[in-house]
């Protein structure tokens, strides 16, 4: 097999914008929750995404990953307590060659929007966005 010319794709280089939305795939504080499949987030975020293009508005692409987040915390009697948490990572770019013209405030809110029905979807109460170099957390609990 003859080797492939690849070449630069006009319009697609750019600054890297990454992102990331971690949202926990067991509902509720307890560990008795329901605890969805990462199928569930990817079905969600795709209805998501299959609206914005339906209303001609942009989308973010990207990957699902699943993982467990790992955390400790001291108690009120001083004990330490640690747990864990299985979660859907989405991650991706705002590609430049697709995304390069919105800023990134465009950027953030739809993540947030997205982030938001993810967790609407999976029963949680707080989500943990990234992008470029900034993190926050949304969460729809106490005030």
């Amino acid at each position: 097999m003859e080797p492939r010319l690849f070449r630069l794709v006009p319009g697609s280089l750019g600054p890297r914008r990454d992102f990331r939305i971690t949202v926990g795939l067991r509902e509720g504080w307890e560990a008795e929750g329901r605890v969805y499949d990462v199928s569930e987030a990817v079905r969600c975020a795709r209805a998501w995404m299959r609206r914005r293009v339906e209303a001609g508005q942009p989308a973010l692409s990207g990957m699902f990953t699943r993982g467990e987040v790992t955390y400790a915390w001291r108690k009120d009697d001083g004990a330490v307590g640690s747990d864990r948490e299985p979660v859907a990572i989405f991650t991706g770019e705002a590609v430049h060659a697709y995304l390069g013209h919105l800023p990134d405030a465009e950027i953030e809110a739809m993540l947030n929007e997205l982030a938001g029905e993810l967790g609407a979807a999976l029963g949680q109460e707080r989500l943990y966005v990234a992008f470029g170099d900034r993190t926050w957390i949304l969460d729809c609990g106490a005030e």
